[in-house]
C-alpha cells in the first residue's frame, strides 16, 4: 500500500502525536508499505527530506510551538495522484487534516483518521477558554468526522469521548505502541550516570516526570503531594524531564514547597535520549489529566519501570495488575498513593509484564493498523464510500483486546 500521512506536526517539533507518527510510518515500511508524511514547513528544517512535503506554514496563534498551513492543495493534490496514493490517514483535525480529506475525495480514495488530542482539556490556550466551549469542541468533530472511512482511537477514553459526540463513524482502538527494545536494551553506565549526573544516589527512591511542562499536564498536583511523601519516604527525588510554557511556574511552587533539595528539572530531551531516563528512575509519576493515551506510560513500562498515576479508562485498563503499578482517584490521593505503592515494594511479574510488552510493541501497533487500512480499501472498493453499516465488517473486537 501507498499510505499519505497529513499532520500539523511533525520531527523535529516534539510531541507524542509526532513520535506516534513515526514509530507507525517506521513499523509500516517495515511491513513493505510506503509512507508520505504531507506536513507543515519548520524553521529547523533546512533539508530536503524523501517522503516527507511541506507546506507553507505560520506559527498557530495561541500556540506557537504548532503551526498551521497558509496554502497548498494543489500541491498535495497533485503530488499524491503522481505517487499512486490508496489511502489518506489524518492526524489532525485543522490545517493538514482538512487538506488530506479534501485530496482523498478528489482522487476517490478512503480517508480514515486517528483522533490524538482530546480538545476539551486544551481549551485555555485560546482565550483562556472565554470563546470556544465545549459544546464548540463536540461540533467541530462531528464536522470533521463526517464522511470518513474510519476513525483510529488510541484508546477507550477517546472512543466514549467521540460516541458521547454523537459521532456514528467506524472506530477501531489502537494504541500507539512503543520500540520495546529501546527502553530495555539500556547500558547499565548509562543509567547510572543520569543518576550521577542529577545528583540522585543510590539508595535515593527516584520519581520521574516526563511530558511537555503544560498547565493541563497537571505536574503541579504531583508537587503539592510531594511534602507528604517526603515526611513517608525522606530519601525520595522527583526528576521532571521536559520544557513548556508553565516551567516558571512549577519552579516557583518548588521553592513556594521548600522542594528544592527534592525536584530537579532537566529540560527537554530527545526522544532518541529519553529511554536511560527510564530506566534510573524507581516510579513514574503522573497527574495528567489529558491524555488520550500517553506514550510514556508504555515507555515506562517497557523499560520495567512501575507506574503511579491518575487513573482513566485508559490506565485503569493498562495498569490492570499491582505488578505494574497502580492509579489513584483525584489530584488529593497521589500522595497517599505514592507512599502505599512504594512501602508495598510490589515484585515484578514476568508472565504479565512479557504479555504485557507485546500489546504495546510498535510491531503489534502496525500490525494491527496494516489491518484496519486494508479492511478499509477493501470495503471502500466494494462501493461502500458512505460506510454506514461498516462496523461489524471492521472485527473491531481484535482492536479492542
Amino acid at each position: 500500500m501507498k499510505i499519505g500521512f497529513f499532520t500539523d506536526t511533525y520531527f523535529p517539533q516534539v510531541s507524542g502525536v509526532s513520535t506516534s507518527i513515526r514509530i507507525l510510518k517506521e513499523e509500516l515500511e517495515a511491513l513493505g508499505h510506503e509512507v508520505y508524511i504531507f506536513t507543515t514547513t519548520d524553521p529547523n528544517v533546512k533539508d530536503v527530506e524523501p517522503g516527507i512535503f511541506r507546506m507553507p506554514s505560520i506559527p498557530f496563534v495561541s500556540f506557537k510551538e504548532r503551526r498551521i498551513i497558509v496554502r497548498g492543495m494543489l500541491y498535495a493534490y497533485y503530488i499524491a495522484k503522481e505517487i499512486g496514493i490508496d489511502l489518506v490517514h489524518t492526524h489532525t483535525e485543522f490545517g493538514l487534516g482538512i487538506l488530506g480529506k479534501q485530496t482523498a475525495k478528489s482522487l476517490g480514495i478512503p480517508c480514515i483518521h486517528t483522533y490524538h488530542t482530546m480538545y476539551e482539556d486544551y481549551l485555555h490556550y485560546i482565550a483562556k477558554g472565554k470563546i470556544i466551549r465545549p459544546s464548540h469542541v463536540r461540533q467541530l468533530s462531528k464536522l470533521y468526522t463526517s464522511h470518513l472511512s474510519g476513525i483510529v482511537c488510541p484508546s477507550e477514553r477517546v472512543e466514549k469521548k467521540l460516541l458521547e459526540y454523537g459521532i456514528d463513524r467506524p472506530m477501531a482502538i489502537i494504541p500507539t505502541g512503543v520500540k520495546v527494545g529501546q527502553f530495555t536494551s539500556v547500558p547499565a553506565e548509562e543509567t547510572k550516570e543520569i543518576r550521577d549526573t542529577y545528583g540522585i544516589k543510590e539508595d535515593d527512591v527516584l520519581f520521574l516526570s516526563v511530558s511537555r511542562i503544560s498547565y493541563e499536564k497537571n505536574i503541579q498536583a504531583v508537587l503539592k503531594g510531594m511534602p507528604t511523601v517526603k515526611e513517608n519516604i525522606p530519601n525520595v527525588k522527583l526528576l521532571i524531564v521536559g520544557d513548556g510554557p508553565y516551567k516558571g511556574k512549577l519552579e516557583a511552587l518548588v521553592e513556594e514547597l521548600s522542594l528544592s533539595d527534592t525536584v530537579i528539572f532537566t529540560g527537554e530531551i530527545e526522544n532518541e535520549k529519553i529511554s536511560p531516563f527510564y530506566q534510573a528512575a524507581d516510579y513514574l509519576v503522573s497527574a495528567s489529566d489529558s491524555e488520550t493515551q500517553g506514550l510514556t506510560y508504555t515507555e515506562s513500562m517497557a523499560a520495567r519501570t512501575k507506574v503511579i498515576a491518575k487513573g482513566n479508562d485508559y490506565l485503569n485498563h493498562l495498569l490492570n495488575d499491582i505488578s505494574l503499578g497502580m492509579t489513584y482517584l483525584d489530584d488529593e490521593d497521589f500522595a497517599g498513593a505514592a507512599v502505599d505503592y512504594v512501602t508495598r515494594d510490589v515484585p515484578n511479574n514476568p508472565v504479565i509484564l512479557d504479555k504485557k510488552l507485546y500489546d504495546i510493541s510498535s510491531q503489534a501497533f502496525g500490525k494491527r493498523m496494516e489491518e484496519f487500512y486494508e479492511e478499509t480499501i477493501k470495503y471502500y472498493e466494494d462501493g461502500n464510500q458512505d460506510l454506514t453499516d461498516i462496523e461489524s465488517a471492521y472485527s473491531l473486537k481484535l482492536f479492542k483486546k
